[in-house]
């Protein structure tokens, strides 16, 4: 598996408008609001240099953000990894005996595949494998 550079890193929010401001307030300018319906989400990206900051609010009180904000509270929620071929980084990991939440690629924020390891492989944290063209 190739990993190219640290893609971005996710923070779960209550309220995606008044957070966006705190991050717009620091001078950084937004991609604009994505609505990721399957994954019951709506995002916005902060360009940062060679990454992103990526603001994660629920759509729905049973999504998997609603579902993180209520055990954790609101922060960093995931740590993403651009990798050159998710297909073969899920096999590559799956074979090192890491357990994936996604077996397969899934459809993400900005067109992206993406797929997650499980937090209790990585010390606790959420990695997100992601793939963009």
């Amino acid at each position: 598996m190739k990993v190219l550079k640290l893609d971005h890193i996710g923070i779960a929010v209550k309220d995606l408008e008044k957070v966006s401001q705190v991050y717009c307030d620091l001078g950084l300018k937004s991609e604009g609001i994505e609505v990721v319906e399957e994954q019951k989400v709506k995002v916005a990206f902060f360009p940062l240099g060679d990454t992103e900051i990526e603001l994660l609010e629920s759509t729905a009180e049973d999504g998997p953000i609603a579902k993180f904000i209520e055990k954790n509270g609101e922060g960093v929620q995931h740590v993403a990894f651009r990798v050159e071929n998710i297909v073969e980084a899920i096999k590559e990991m799956k074979e090192k005996g890491y357990r994936m939440i996604d077996e397969a690629p899934r459809y993400g924020a900005g067109g992206a595949k993406i797929a997650f390891m499980h937090p209790k492989g990585t010390c606790g944290v959420l990695v997100e494998l992601t793939e963009r063209k």
